[in-house]
């Protein structure tokens, strides 16, 4: 450790340049605060109300209740679609929805029209009105009202992919706020849903054909209904099959095991065809799908997957890359492979917790910048700077995994901004991915290291600017946001966007909070 901290002072001459530093990290390390609105959007584009390294699921929700309490329902309802739309994050957006229930906004019906877009967030909002976290135990009159025509107004399809799932189930929630059926079909397939005597004969033709299904087994007729109310029957490899070719494409990814174990793949001309189907660009963007979803997806497959399918999940993640902006100069990327980003980057939740760690999206952002910029440096860090040798010609996913194979150590975030002092290289843009909890360089100069460093830095190469990516909600960072400084949160492929536009200086001093800010309420 001594010798990796050979010159702690040496770079006091530059502490003039470098601002004081406002709080503590979780490892009692100096760090920066951010502010209310910037903290609120980092934890709702990092978090998911599940355990982290260093964060319980408890503190999060507490957290993002006291900030929103300083918050307007304008910037909560910009940050809930955002979240939703841009991040693709479910329990945050959700719950600011519901904040704005409890506070009685005009902007609710807006942004229940665009976060609450499918049956998992109406469960979502709903279990999170009732908890009494927002103040409340009841939904309200406005609230039910909206409940009630999502209800009323979704198709049949929208219905039954709604109704798998508890706490509550879809049967519950029509329980709870009793919609008026505003045709036959709906009447009935509600009956039959909370479990009421009603007319089959009424209930709309999926509906049916499940019902028929389940009564007839392997004698009738597969129906057309989403993948998860079919799975704990008993069905043939022909139906296996018939699935396979049926399933959208997202329940398609993340069920290749699932249909390995059931003989699909014995059938060439069907693995051809699955393969077809993940590597289309088209349906890859219409599915839009996290690189990491696509990386887990890749990295979990079992030994009984052909090779077909393991390259078509590489091209998918080409094709979910495609907006990684072309970067101009002297570009370095600095993944944290440290111990503390062992943490699973949707943070642990029993029976439920990914299997993709904060250092495997780390990885998967330096690889992703890597494939699109082959010039550009790649130093992954902890206690200092790890030497890992990447081919810019590999897969994004095989970067990725070598990257992640170094971890563990602890953080030291300015490392690798030492290295490129020691080297004074010409640098114009560095990125680094990290949780910010920097402790190996802790500095005693009221600044943090990491300040200090680029401090050093940008005198050598004054149009330099930095990129910090966060993946986890903890709210501080090791570099203070300004002109040449971007703090954003996030593992969606959004944060490109976000980088491209700084870059390309869109932005004024507020950056990523001009991003949110531009989300229009329609």
């Amino acid at each position: 450790m001594g010798k990796q901290m050979a010159n702690p002072l040496l770079f006091r001459s530059l502490l003039r340049n470098a601002p004081l530093a406002d709080t503590q990290n979780h490892q009692r390390a100096a760090a920066f605060a951010l502010s209310p609105r910037h903290r609120l959007a980092q934890m709702v584009m990092t978090g998911c109300m599940n355990e982290t390294f260093y964060a319980s699921a408890q503190a999060q929700l507490d957290d993002v209740l006291v900030i929103a309490q300083d918050v307007d329902d304008l910037f909560l309802a910009q940050l809930a679609i955002y979240g939703r739309e841009r991040g693709m994050m479910k329990d945050m957006p959700a719950l600011l929805t519901a904040l704005l229930a409890a506070r009685g906004s005009a902007l609710l019906p807006l942004v229940f029209a665009r976060v609450i877009n499918n049956g998992r967030m109406l469960r979502n909002f709903v279990q999170i009105l009732r908890s009494g976290v927002t103040g409340r135990r009841s939904l309200g009159t406005r609230p039910k009202k909206l409940v009630q025509r999502w209800l009323q107004e979704a198709s049949e399809e929208r219905l039954l992919q709604a109704s798998p799932g508890n706490s509550p189930s879809l049967a519950d929630v029509v329980k709870m706020v009793h919609p008026r059926p505003q045709a036959a079909w709906q009447e009935a397939f509600f009956a039959w849903l909370i479990g009421k005597p009603c007319d089959k004969a009424l209930l709309p033709e999926k509906t049916r054909a499940l019902l028929a299904f389940r009564e007839g087994g392997n004698g009738a007729a597969l129906p057309d209904v989403p993948f998860l109310l079919l799975t704990h029957l008993p069905l043939s490899a022909e139906q296996w099959a018939q699935l396979a070719q049926r399933m959208s494409w997202q329940t398609l990814r993340m069920n290749l095991n699932t249909l390995a174990r059931h003989g699909v793949f014995e059938n060439a001309d069907l693995t051809s065809r699955v393969a077809k189907r993940l590597a289309d660009r088209e349906q890859v963007r219409q599915a839009r799908v996290y690189p990491y979803q696509l990386l887990s997806a890749w990295s979990n497959l079992q030994s009984g997957v052909p090779q077909a399918i393991g390259n078509a999940l590489e091209h998918a993640m080409e094709f979910a890359l495609e907006n990684v902006p072309q970067l101009r100069g002297n570009v370095v990327v600095c993944p944290d492979v440290s111990g503390s980003m062992s943490s699973s980057i949707t943070g642990y939740r029993q029976g439920a917790t990914s299997k993709i760690r904060c250092v495997d999206v780390a990885g998967l952002i330096a690889a992703a910048v890597l494939r699109n910029h082959p010039q550009a440096r790649v130093l992954p860090f902890e206690c200092d700077v790890v030497n890992v040798a990447l081919d810019p010609r590999q897969s994004v996913m095989r970067n990725a995994q070598k990257l992640a194979a170094v971890g563990g150590g602890g953080t030291n975030c300015s490392a690798p901004l030492r290295k490129l002092l020691a080297e004074r290289a010409r640098v114009d843009l560095v990125i680094m991915v990290s949780d910010n909890e920097s402790w190996i360089d802790k500095s005693r100069h009221g600044s943090t290291a990491t300040m200090e460093c680029w401090s050093a830095l940008k005198k050598r190469n004054p149009q330099a600017r930095l990129v910090c990516i966060d993946l986890l909600p903890y709210g501080t960072t090791q570099a203070a946001e300004r002109d040449d400084i971007l703090n954003v949160g996030g593992f969606s492929d959004e944060v490109f966007t976000v980088i491209d536009n700084f870059v390309n200086g869109r932005y004024g001093s507020a950056h990523w909070l001009e991003e949110i800010g531009s989300v229009t309420l329609q």
